[in-house]
């Protein structure tokens, strides 16, 4: 393998780790959030703020591996 083929591969596997976790992690706040819902609906402000502060923050872990994948693309 030549060392471009190498740096395509690392971009790929850096973008590709990075977004699986996230894309868990959001799909597990949102199936809690719902589940917090249906057993307590009058706590839906505090949940859904307490929702949306988690998928922030766990979209942030995917952006992050995007400017790394973007980083090792263009270094």
């Amino acid at each position: 393998m030549t060392a471009e083929t190498m740096k395509i591969l690392a971009v790929a596997i850096a973008i590709a780790v990075g977004a699986i976790a996230p894309a868990y992690a959001i799909g597990m706040i949102g199936s809690k959030a719902v589940e917090a819902l249906g057993r307590n609906p009058e706590a839906e402000s505090a949940i859904r703020t307490t929702m949306i502060l988690a998928l922030a923050f766990a979209e942030a872990i995917a952006i992050y591996a995007l400017v790394v994948a973007l980083i090792l693309k263009f270094a």
